[in-house]
């Protein structure tokens, strides 16, 4: 179906959703929520650009993620229900914004479209994905010690580690880091010409982590003005990983606004 990005599809029947992944995610993040929706919805995981099995580009930003995702996956399946968490949110949220029509809900989880101050944690991640050793790894255990000096956080290492691809005897990274590198400000940012867009129209489900600081009550009137129909729920127990955190009470809200 699609041209480029490379997307998981599972289900043959019912209402197409969408799901996009975060910062050095992949579609098969979504792999547990997807499945869980089936058979009442026809579900597509998206590995967005620079990202898991998808092509690299020479830049990162949000309206070229954006109109990337409509045009390489949305169109084909028409209007769908679009997930997104995190840098995926932000791309499901400025894809609503220019593609109206092919979005008929939209959700949210724990992201705002605002600029946020630093991406220094992240740019932390990158640089030690960078200054890892590939040529003196043998096994995945080995990329995990010698991660492990700059990433302390074994969950965390775990996660990196997803992108860490064996190609014949050696292994590579699948996200584009130098890319990422050099555009994590503008991934931490939100494109200005958000603020002069049409408000979306359609229903969004706003999902906050309750111990996550990404959703904060003074980004609540911007979130109005561009996306007036909203509902927030914050999920006990859950941080800014909310929906893997917290699998079955994310399962839960989108089966309910999902019917409607």
């Amino acid at each position: 179906m699609t041209q480029g990005l490379h997307t998981l599809q599972y289900g043959e029947s019912g209402t197409p959703i969408v799901f996009l992944h975060g910062l050095f995610g992949q579609g098969r993040n979504w792999n547990t929520i997807g499945k869980a929706l089936l058979p009442d919805h026809r579900v597509t995981l998206v590995d967005l650009p620079n990202h898991g099995r998808s092509p690299w580009t020479e830049r990162i930003d949000y309206p070229q993620m954006a109109d990337t995702v409509a045009g390489e996956v949305i169109r084909a399946l028409g209007p769908v229900c679009l997930v997104g968490h995190s840098m995926g949110g932000k791309v499901a949220m400025m894809l609503a914004l220019r593609h109206p029509e092919l979005i008929e809900r939209l959700v949210v989880a724990d992201i705002a479209p605002v600029a946020y101050p630093s991406a220094r944690e992240f740019t932390g991640y990158i640089r030690a994905l960078q200054d890892l050793d590939l040529s003196g790894i043998t096994t995945r255990e080995d990329a995990d010690a010698a991660l492990a000096p700059a990433v302390p956080a074994a969950s965390v290492r775990a996660f990196l580690l997803q992108n860490l691809r064996r190609q014949g005897d050696s292994w590579r990274w699948q996200p584009n880091l130098e890319v990422l590198d050099r555009d994590i400000e503008r991934l931490a940012g939100w494109p200005e010409e958000a603020a002069a867009s049409a408000p979306y129209p359609g229903p969004v489900l706003w999902v906050a982590g309750a111990t996550s600081d990404y959703i904060r009550p003074e980004y609540d009137q911007t979130m109005r003005a561009l996306f007036p129909h909203y509902r927030k729920v914050r999920i006990k127990g859950a941080g800014h990983w909310v929906h893997s955190e917290q699998p079955e009470v994310f399962i839960e809200l989108l089966r309910r606004f999902l019917t409607p």
